[in-house]
């Protein structure tokens, strides 16, 4: 379908992205726009790419996107993604757009010449409403962040800068639904009742915590996608994960996971849960600065690995136990593992994230174990219609 360009204000021009030359600049955008915020973290250039390219990600097998540009006098000053995703529709019942990548100068005419473009796309689409930001599904990056500026982001989280809330406000967005970022102690697993409480269950027989086996990666990565999709499959904005998207994250983690960080939790033999916890290797990519090669030299890569070995922190990304087996002291044990061996790597302090605001037993149990908020994340959405 051919889209025009979108024209809102006389000083700005949205287009969409056509050639390798504006995907090229749409990738390059932010690395120029927040390379003055300290606590951004560029990431990786090459893994940019590949979440854009149609051909290497999974994403593109269902969803389909449509790329925009924004110039002011021909310098790109913005950019957007709107996208929909058929699988999304079919898990919830609706017919839902999406907006992602949005990147912006401080300039409300540059976000609202973005947003209706996005917006004027969507309708064609047949979606009533734009949701965001994603990039592309809640199992990417999601939301702009609304409170913790004062706080690095941990790895695979974003970092945007105050000023995208009164812009994405000001285009008539509303809040959708916040995402909390938990920092606690990494020696909770020490704590008397927290151990006797372990023990009882343990005594019991019938709740174990094993390691993930990686000599059996590929089936054990099936594994915690299968136990993923049915313990999360009734939370908000959740996207099931198919084969082929869970083995490309798998393929991802693998070289920075480690076993004893990614656990299985099983009732009588039987895998019920998962919970997987990684180093927070935020500023390793931060010493990378965006690539791990320049001119064929392992320069990035270099300044990567040295970060590396002096990691402090850990964030869990994902932990889950099926509705029937929940509430039996799983979670409480996948939760003591990961603190022992986070305790045992030397990371003091771990981050989960995120954990939508509204999910009471997660948020109660992080409290719970000396958790406290220090970072909060925003979805935005608004009908396609709005100005």
């Amino acid at each position: 379908m051919s889209v025009s360009p979108v024209v809102v204000d006389a000083r700005i021009d949205v287009t969409p992205v056509r050639t390798p030359a504006e995907r090229a600049a749409f990738l390059e955008l932010p690395y120029r726009l927040h390379r003055g915020l300290p606590l951004w973290v560029p990431p990786l250039r090459a893994e940019q790419r590949a979440l854009l390219s149609e051909r290497r990600n999974p994403f593109f097998a269902h969803g389909r996107a449509r790329l925009f540009l924004a110039r002011r006098r021909g310098a790109v000053v913005g950019r957007i993604a709107a996208h929909v995703n058929p699988r999304f529709d079919e898990h919830h019942g609706t017919a839902e757009g999406f907006f992602g990548f949005f990147d912006a100068e401080d300039d409300l005419a540059v976000a609202r010449a973005l947003t209706a473009a996005a917006a004027d796309w969507l309708a064609e689409q047949g979606r009533p409403t734009m949701l965001g930001p994603l990039s592309f599904t809640t199992n990417d990056e999601c939301g702009v962040l609304v409170d913790g500026f004062d706080q690095p982001p941990a790895v695979m989280m974003p970092y945007t800068p105050p000023y995208y809330v009164r812009l994405l406000e000001s285009c008539g967005f509303t809040k959708a639904k916040d995402l909390l970022a938990w920092e606690f102690p990494t020696t909770f697993h020490e704590e008397p009742r927290l151990v006797r409480a372990a023990t009882r269950l343990s005594e019991r027989g019938a709740l174990t915590v094993r390691p993930v086996d990686m000599r059996r990666f590929a089936a054990e990565a099936q594994l915690i996608r299968t136990l993923y999709n049915a313990a999360l499959g009734d939370n908000w904005g959740f996207c099931p994960m198919d084969e082929r998207e869970f083995s490309t994250l798998a393929r991802r983690l693998k070289h920075v996971l480690q076993p004893d960080m990614a656990v299985i939790g099983e009732v009588r033999g039987r895998p019920v849960g998962f919970a997987i916890a990684l180093p927070d290797l935020a500023p390793a990519f931060a010493a990378a600065r965006g690539r791990l090669f320049t001119c064929g030299l392992p320069l990035g890569l270099a300044r990567f690995w040295s970060a590396q070995r002096r990691l402090t922190r850990g964030r869990l990304i994902a932990m889950g136990v099926g509705e029937e087996d929940r509430g039996r002291g799983l979670e409480l044990l996948m939760y003591l593992a990961l603190s022992r061996a986070c305790h045992d790597r030397g990371l003091g302090v771990g981050e989960a994230s995120w954990v939508l605001e509204d999910n009471r037993q997660v948020n109660a149990a992080t409290a719970r174990i000396g958790g406290r908020v220090t970072k909060r994340y925003r979805l935005y959405r608004r009908p396609v219609g709005s100005v």
